[in-house]
C-alpha cells in the first residue's frame, strides 16, 4: 500500500501539452487557417481550470485455444480525484487516489499502482509517453459465477508492467480537432471526422510467485496453465477513423483504430527454460468522448482503451490498457503575465 500511496503524489501527474493556436496578429495567416477557423475555435486569450475525476487500469487476459471463456485479471483500481490547470500553453492534471472502503477491499482485493502517462496532442500529430506497473489481481472467469456477496479469487503476488510510446496522425486537420473533445484547448465548431493512422510500441509482462493460471485450469488450458512469466513487445501500425457529431456546443466523438501487430512473445514456467515466439496479431485502439464544449464552460466524459494480442503455445493474452476521464471546467480571460507562453517564460523573468 505504501508504494500506492506514494505513488500517487509522484506519479498520478499526468500532462497534456498541447502546441496551441497561436494570436491570429502575431503571425501570417495561410488559406488552410482560414478552412480551420470556420470548423475549429482556438482560445490562446483565455487559461482553464478544471476537476477532474480519473481511473486507469492495466488488466489481462487468457483465453483457450478456440474458446470464448477466458479468465480476466483486473485491478482494483480506485478512482483519482483532483485538478487541472491550462496555463502558458501547458495542461498539468493532479489527482489524488480516493480511499477504498473495506467492502471493496474484501470482495475485490487491493492494488498498488504506478502509472506516469505524458499526453501530446497537437493540430496534425498526437503521442502518449506511459509506464504502469500494477500489482494485485482479481479473477473474474466467465465459466464460474461468483455470488454477490462472496469475494473474487485474489492473486496479491501477481504484477504486470507496461510501457512504450503510441503516436497517431489526423489527416483532416483542417477540419477535425482531436484536442475538442479529449482536452477542450480548442472547440469544435460544425460536425466532422478524419481518418487516422496509430502507431504503438510497447512492452507488456505479467508474473507471479506461482503459475498465473495453476492446477485448476490445467484441464482447459494445458502446459500453458503452469506458465509463471509472460512478456510480450508490440509493434503495430493501425489505420482508422474519427467522427464528432456536434449540436449547439454538445459533442459526441468515436475513435476507432485496428491494425496487424509484430509480437515477439517470451513466457516460462517455475524452474524451466523459456519459450519463444513471434507472430502477427491484432492491435485495437479506441476512443469515446462526450460532452459539452462552450466558449467558457466544458466539460465531458472520455474512455480510451488500447490493447494487444499475443499467442502462447495454445492460450491466447489480451492486454490492455485504459483511461476513464470526467471533467468539467471553466475558461478565464487573461490578462498581464498570463498571457505568455511557455517559450517566452525565460524572458518574461528576465
Amino acid at each position: 500500500m505504501h508504494t500506492f500511496v506514494a505513488g500517487i503524489f509522484l506519479v498520478f501527474l499526468g500532462i497534456d501539452a498541447a502546441a496551441q493556436d497561436t494570436e491570429l496578429s502575431r503571425y501570417p495567416q495561410q488559406r488552410s487557417d482560414s478552412l480551420r477557423r470556420q470548423y475549429i475555435r482556438s482560445y490562446p486569450e483565455y487559461f482553464f481550470i478544471w476537476p477532474v475525476i480519473k481511473q486507469r487500469s492495466l488488466d489481462f487476459e487468457l483465453t483457450p485455444a478456440g474458446a470464448s471463456d477466458g479468465v480476466f485479471y483486473q485491478s482494483n483500481k480506485p478512482y483519482s480525484l483532483g485538478v487541472g490547470v491550462y496555463l502558458f500553453e501547458l495542461g498539468i492534471e493532479l489527482a489524488l487516489a480516493i480511499p477504498m472502503d473495506e467492502r471493496s477491499r474484501k470482495r475485490y482485493g487491493e492494488s498498488d499502482a504506478t502509472d506516469i502517462q505524458l499526453n501530446v496532442l497537437g493540430k496534425k500529430w498526437g503521442g502518449d509517453l506511459f509506464y504502469q506497473r500494477y500489482r494485485g489481481f482479481y479473477l473474474e472467469d466467465k465459466s464460474v459465477k461468483t455470488a454477490s456477496n462472496e469475494p473474487y479469487p485474489q492473486r496479491p503476488d501477481i504484477a504486470t508492467r507496461n510501457f512504450g510510446v503510441s503516436l497517431n496522425y489526423t489527416f483532416n486537420h483542417n477540419r477535425f480537432s482531436f484536442r475538442s473533445a479529449y482536452n477542450y484547448v480548442e472547440r469544435q465548431l460544425r460536425s466532422a471526422g478524419s481518418f487516422l493512422l496509430f502507431a504503438n510500441l510497447s512492452s507488456f509482462a505479467a508474473a507471479g510467485d506461482s503459475a498465473i493460471l495453476g492446477q485448476p485450469y490445467l484441464s482447459r488450458f494445458g502446459a500453458d496453465a503452469r506458465v509463471q512469466e509472460i512478456r510480450t513487445t508490440s509493434l503495430s501500425v493501425a489505420p482508422g477513423y474519427t467522427y464528432s457529431l456536434i449540436f449547439k456546443g454538445f459533442f459526441l466523438n468515436g475513435t476507432l483504430a485496428v491494425g496487424p501487430a509484430y509480437n515477439r512473445v517470451r513466457y516460462a514456467e517455475a524452474d524451466s527454460g523459456a519459450d519463444f515466439g513471434a507472430k502477427l496479431n491484432v492491435f485495437v485502439a479506441a476512443r469515446l468522448g462526450i460532452g459539452y464544449n462552450g466558449d467558457r464552460f466544458f466539460g465531458g466524459l472520455s474512455v480510451m482503451n488500447q490493447s494487444t494480442t499475443a499467442r502462447l503455445g495454445e492460450a491466447e493474452l489480451n492486454s490492455a490498457n485504459g483511461i476513464f476521464k470526467m471533467v468539467f471546467g471553466y475558461r478565464f480571460k487573461e490578462g498581464g503575465f498570463l498571457r505568455n507562453r511557455i517559450w517566452d517564460l525565460p524572458k518574461a523573468f528576465r
